[in-house]
């Protein structure tokens, strides 16, 4: 059982042999429990060999899975699984006579692995029905008429039209005026999204109000939901370090406990004088079945499983449920700027010229920084409303801008780093601005300058607060000017936040902090934070605005874009963890007591097995009740 995903179960092999075990088990049961009343109810039983056949039937009905598994295992020379186990204990009880015991172990045992599989397939399905929330078919506007078909099928560019209370089959851009969408199943948020002309529409969304219509940007397999869907898919086979080291503490566990068990079972033989082969041999077989790991390998997956699950229901994507346990750790968060703290939507303010008409050069900037996605270039494209112009060898210089060639002239368009690059002189107070701002040069000589607007989250100041709170680092790391980012940092109430950086500075700042040891949670959205993301211990993306590449290579997606995530990224970690180690402590320490009380003939095997699947169960109530968590 140290790997759920390999499980070897025939229940859970075929859906239609489930009722069959269990009528198996139940039949057991009731064979047991009339077995039991004759001998302590009515001080009678069936003589011997009938009781020895009655019972056998009940043992066969509700362990011929286990016995068949143990077998199959036995002849790969894999004689240390609880399986294999079981069946020596069991059969071992037969042998001395203790029928009625050999027996309610094997039922006991078999309904607490009915309970565990239930338990996890329902903790695999939650995540799965999650987000396959896909539809099956579209319908799309081909020659001017309605065809329904399955996503797959439609084209890039092709219009989508959504009725109200229909899911939205595919990404795209919303053509209609404006619609309203439930975005819960992406975001976790119940509010509703009202999305005007132009807006960015994801797979998943439920149109609310209106008949909308979307042109398509994405195939079917490269929507966002069809990555998340896969992502999640992924980080349930990807296991913390904590199912690790149980996995490998099961492996030498249970060789050790065999051998124990023969210990308990033979050295007395050389120590006491009135020793009895029976009763010694019936000691072992209590050890061995309460050794029984069954509780660790089962709950502390489904533990982690339920993490992932609470996570996505808050709108974040966890890839991995090591990425749980590191979140625990995380001593310093840093974030980029644009599009992490700040909402990424920017708006032109002031445009400023020298010995050029702001109308032109307005006009010259936008042709250049249509070849660009990032929002400030898309402020820019909008602010100038003219679509005929078009820029020839456009080159985005990283960390700089844009230089490209408009109507025969050359243009550079970004930040004060690209004019000191191709050392174009500009005036000096253009640093000591506080806006963002994009210098425009026309053929080596400066042009002018636009400044933008972009506006702090609203959940933004909250989030470094509780992150504070935590005893959490707060930095900033962005590319944008100083005095800018000083502004940002100090209206949230960072530790440190430090401007003018490119990619690789924000490489080398994340790196210095690693080097002080300390763990290091990376948010961003753009294309340049994908180097960092990588580096960090935990790489978080913002997945609603954020690039593809920053969303590949992210660790944890936060997918509705509010830091607040951030935190509770942080406390489902928190509470995860909490719930794995309150299984780990609650089954060693009954597992400890009751090995040493049947080392000691206290315990019976009665005792054993209800202490087992007693513990089991608890434990995956416990893992269960993640779930229903609120953060």
């Amino acid at each position: 059982m140290a790997d759920i995903h390999s499980h070897e179960h025939s229940h859970h092999e075929e859906n239609a042999s489930v009722w069959k075990t269990h009528w198996q088990l139940l039949l057991s049961l009731a064979i047991l429990i009339i077995m039991l009343v004759l001998e302590f109810g009515f001080y009678y039983s069936p003589v011997f060999p009938v009781n020895l056949i009655i019972y056998l039937v009940a043992y066969l009905l509700s362990g011929f899975n286990v016995l068949s598994l143990a077998f199959r295992k036995a002849k790969r020379f894999d004689f240390f699984n609880e399986f294999f186990l079981m069946s020596v204990a069991t059969i071992g009880a037969f042998a001395i006579g203790s029928y009625s015991e050999g027996v309610a172990v094997m039922i006991f045992y078999s309904i607490g692995e009915w309970f565990q599989d239930s338990a996890v397939s329902k903790a695999k399905r939650s995540i799965k029905a999650l987000l396959d929330i896909r539809p099956d078919e579209v319908t799309v506007i081909r020659n001017g008429s309605m065809k329904v078909v399955h996503p797959r099928e439609v084209a890039l560019n092709e219009i989508i039209q959504i009725k109200p209370g229909e899911k939205v089959a595919l990404d795209g851009e919303l053509i209609s005026e404006s619609s309203s969408f439930n975005t819960a199943a992406l975001t976790g948020e119940s509010k509703p999204d009202t999305k005007s002309k132009g807006e960015k529409v994801l797979a998943g969304m439920i149109n609310l109000n209106t008949v909308a219509e979307v042109q398509v940007r994405a195939l079917f397999i490269n929507s966002k939901l069809s990555k998340i869907l896969e992502l999640v898919q992924e980080a349930t086979a990807r296991k913390s370090q904590t199912q690790l080291f149980i996995s490998r503490f099961a492996k030498v566990y249970t060789p050790i406990v065999f051998a124990l068990a023969v210990a308990v079972c033979f050295l007395p033989y050389f120590l006491v004088g009135d020793y009895v082969f029976n009763d010694w041999f019936y000691r072992s077989l209590v050890f061995l079945v309460i050794s029984c790991p069954c509780a660790l390998v089962v709950s502390i997956p489904l533990g982690y499983f339920g993490g992932i699950g609470l996570a996505s229901r808050h709108g974040i994507l966890f890839k991995g449920s090591n990425y749980l346990d590191i979140m625990t750790k995380v001593d310093t968060v840093v974030m980029d700027k644009t599009g992490t703290l700040t909402k990424g939507v920017f708006n032109v303010q002031q445009v400023v010229t020298n010995n050029i008409d702001q109308n032109e050069l307005v006009r010259l900037a936008s042709a250049l920084e249509k070849k660009s996605t990032h929002p400030i270039a898309k402020a820019i494209v909008e602010y100038a409303d003219i679509s005929d112009d078009q820029a020839q060898s456009v080159e985005e210089i990283s960390g700089h801008g844009l230089k490209g060639v408009v109507d025969g002239k050359t243009i550079l368009a970004g930040n004060t780093k690209l004019l000191k690059k191709f050392n174009i002189p500009y005036p000096a107070e253009i640093d000591s601005l506080i806006e963002t701002i994009v210098i425009v040069a026309i053929d080596n000589h400066y042009a002018g300058y636009i400044t933008i607007a972009d506006e702090i989250k609203q959940d933004a100041k909250q989030t470094i607060a509780q992150l504070h709170q935590l005893q959490i680092k707060t930095i900033m790391l962005s590319g944008d000017k100083q005095n800018v980012v000083d502004s940002v940092a100090r209206a949230l109430g960072l530790d440190n936040a430090f401007g003018n950086l490119l990619p690789e500075g924000k490489v080398e700042k994340v790196q210095t902090l690693k080097n002080q040891n300390r763990i290091i949670a990376f948010v961003g959205d753009g294309v340049n934070d994908a180097p960092v993301i990588a580096l960090a211990d935990a790489g978080i993306a913002m997945g609603g605005l954020g690039s593809d590449a920053a969303i590949e290579t992210a660790d944890i997606v936060i997918q509705n874009d509010q830091p607040s995530k951030i935190v509770s990224a942080v406390k489902i970690g928190k509470i995860t963890r909490g719930i794995v180690w309150q299984n780990i402590t609650l089954a060693m320490v009954v597992k400890i007591a009751v090995l040493l009380l049947g080392a000691g003939g206290i315990a019976t095997l009665w005792e054993a097995v209800i202490a087992d699947v007693g513990v089991a169960l608890l434990a995956i109530l416990n893992a269960v009740r993640i779930q229903k968590m609120s953060v």
